[in-house]
């Protein structure tokens, strides 16, 4: 330990463990209840937490949507926000109604695919109730229209 002539070296590093150990001190008897303290994660953050590992049979997705993901490999929430809208409009038979459904059920648990904008707005999407939280009754937007089962049964 190098020092000014001001203090000797003993002393200079006699004064630091005092003071470190008057800090461990106080740490020691922090309160845990005390206001601006965090420690862990905060109950919302825990939500997200236990969301990320649901199985996405969870999510009660349509056939199509489920079944896709699952052969794409994609078994939990946690896998399938890591995604992007590109990496799922890549899978075979996953187009954007299938998007769109996944982001409204990701949505109702607070979360978003890794680049969806923080402002997504499930009324913007067509043939969505938001009040009931269900998909129209309209034809158009059938999202197991046209699905073949028998392709996707073996999973």
């Amino acid at each position: 330990v190098e020092t000014k002539n001001s203090i000797s070296p003993r002393d200079a590093l006699a004064s630091a463990g005092k003071t470190l150990v008057e800090l461990f001190g106080l740490a020691r008897e922090l309160n845990l209840e005390a206001e601006g303290i965090e420690i862990g994660p905060s109950p919302a953050e825990a939500d997200h937490i236990a969301a990320f590992g649901l199985p996405i049979d969870d999510l009660d997705l349509t056939v199509r949507s489920y079944n896709c993901l699952k052969r794409e490999g994609v078994h939990t929430v946690g896998e399938l926000v890591a995604r992007t809208e590109s990496d799922l409009l890549d899978i075979r038979n996953f187009g954007q109604k299938s998007i769109d459904e996944v982001k409204i059920k990701l949505h109702q648990l607070g979360l978003s695919l890794k680049d969806s904008p923080a402002s997504f707005d499930p009324s913007q999407i067509a043939g969505y109730d938001v009040a009931t939280g269900t998909w129209s009754a309209d034809a158009s937007y059938d999202l197991d229209a046209g699905q073949d089962y028998a392709e996707t049964e073996q999973l």
